[in-house]
């Protein structure tokens, strides 16, 4: 699930976008996100829109 998210996080995109392009359920997209922020995986260049780091 997680590859899922970063492979899709290729440009940004707000997590409601990323739910609809993995067909993962958005509340778990949200759970997945902030672990991946946290881990430094995921950027937010702008409020509400996430992006992969490369």
């Amino acid at each position: 699930m997680e590859e899922k998210i970063l492979n899709a996080l290729s440009k940004p995109m707000k997590a409601g976008e990323v739910a609809e392009a993995t067909g993962i359920d958005k509340k778990e997209v949200d759970k997945m996100i902030k672990k991946l922020v946290a881990e430094g995986k995921v950027t937010s260049p702008k409020r509400c829109y996430y992006e992969a780091v490369k």
